[in-house]
């Protein structure tokens, strides 16, 4: 039995004919101390708050550099771990897992091995296998692999690469989009809405792209590159589903700008993204046709010194346009949607909105406030399930932590980090509506949640 996000995560055919493969997927968080032992730098150098993925301006460098810079010699593996306890203003109607309750589970979330690390000047990266705790199972997670150079161009320092990688935007070095942007963590006992943009994690870790990228001067970025869907066998070797994501027609083609530039004391950046690809839902051609998604967005970021603090703010929008011509004609030849225009129940758009300014005392304290939107065209059809027939979904999280081991100051050891904190999520909307959203009774406010967790990497 399943909760609303992981219905929207695990469920298979079914499901996947319903959202065409576009849905909300957890990111599993990381921190990587080998990295730390690597530079020679704590992890406070690299991280804002001392902790996590959203990085500072000489991280963002050593990314974009290809993990290559190294100081000192180090071992090239970390470990870390997410644990929560989570509380819902009201009980879910169903249960996670055969040993959870519908509400106040305390759980292990995860654990994590990296292999991380560069050889030489020119080669680096890393690679994550994850340990789900409420699917009790190992499979492989992020992975970014990375060949780089340095050169010039018009008397500008010019860095260019090429980045192997499983999952649209994990290789970007601003936390805006999907892949690294907040929240850094999460857990699958909390409830989220049933639908975003596929670029927003769904074809992460069921795809293998290789991008090309070019920094120049630090301010310039250009990034294109395709992703194509991996075998049913490599996909179950790998412990993923090889039917969650469907079968990627052909190739699909991502595209990255952005240009970064000093502004008011900080550090500021604005750019664009793309992704576009044609899928064959749950890898069943029958049809003869493909979900087709073109997902486009505006980003930016600043990041500002506060003398020993930090302020950032973080933002996205992203735009969808999806025709779902497959998932359609397969739903209504199995009965499961009801006959009709093929356009009625293929085409809509989705919209994604994001915000998130946190403040950081000494890179120790640190507190996030979120707004989020999710809003999109009615369809009778893929929302069947909801009151309105409309995917909308909006609200604001907050989130308090403290990271009292992230400066190489534990007494466990200079490697060991720990983060503590708590976020409350405040629905505004649920999958379509304010009040009565799925006509059992439940309202948005019925899934506001209380999560509290520990993080440690080592």
């Amino acid at each position: 039995m399943t909760d609303i996000r992981i219905a929207s995560r695990w469920s298979i055919l079914p499901a996947l004919l319903l959202f065409g493969a576009a849905l909300f997927v957890h990111r599993p968080a990381a921190a990587v101390p080998a990295f730390e032992q690597q530079t020679g730098q704590n992890c406070a150098a690299c991280h804002v708050g001392g902790f996590g993925p959203q990085l500072t301006q000489f991280g963002r460098e050593f990314k974009l550099g290809g993990y290559t810079l190294r100081m000192q010699n180090s071992v090239p593996l970390s470990a870390m771990a997410v644990a929560s306890y989570v509380h819902t203003n009201r009980a879910q109607q169903e249960t996670l897992t055969e040993d959870s309750k519908t509400n106040n589970n305390l759980s292990f979330d995860e654990a994590s091995i990296f292999l991380a690390g560069g050889l030489g000047s020119h080669v680096g990266g890393f690679a994550q296998v994850t340990y789900s705790g409420p699917d009790e199972a190992w499979a492989w997670d992020n992975l970014d692999l990375r060949a780089v150079g340095t050169g010039k161009l018009g008397g500008k320092d010019l860095t260019y690469g090429l980045s192997l990688n499983n999952n649209p935007t994990i290789q970007d070095s601003w936390n805006t989009l999907p892949g690294w942007g907040y929240p850094y963590t999460e857990s699958d006992y909390a409830p989220g809405p049933d639908t975003a943009p596929l670029i927003s994690g769904g074809l992460g870790q069921a795809v293998l792209g290789l991008t090309a990228y070019a920094w120049l001067d630090s301010r310039f970025y250009l990034e294109a590159g395709g992703y194509s869907t991996l075998s049913r066998g490599a996909l179950r070797s790998l412990g993923s589903n090889p039917d969650d994501a469907g079968q990627i027609h052909g190739v699909a083609p991502y595209g990255r700008a952005a240009f970064q530039t000093d502004l008011a004391g900080g550090t500021f950046e604005v750019g664009a993204f793309a992704l576009q690809a044609s899928i064959f839902p749950g890898r069943d051609r029958s049809s003869g046709r493909t979900d087709r998604y073109t997902d486009y967005g505006l980003d930016t970021s600043w990041i500002k010194p506060i003398g020993s603090d930090t302020f950032t703010l973080n933002g996205r929008y992203m735009h969808e346009k999806r025709s779902l011509d497959a998932t359609c004609l397969l739903g209504m030849d199995d009965g499961s949607i009801d006959e009709g225009p093929l356009s009625s129940c293929a085409n809509g758009t989705l919209n994604e909105v994001r915000v998130d300014a946190s403040y950081y005392w000494h890179n120790e304290i640190g507190v996030t406030v979120s707004p989020f939107s999710i809003s999109g065209s009615s369809n009778p059809f893929i929302y069947s399930g909801n009151r309105t027939s409309k995917p909308d979904s909006s609200g604001v999280e907050f989130q308090i932590d403290g990271t009292p081991f992230g400066k190489g100051n534990s007494p466990f050891g200079p490697r060991f980090n720990l983060r503590v904190g708590a976020q409350y999520t405040l629905f505004r909307k649920f999958n379509g509506a304010r009040s009565n959203y799925d006509e059992s009774g439940r309202d948005a406010a019925d899934n506001n949640t209380l999560r509290l967790f520990s993080w440690i990497a080592f």
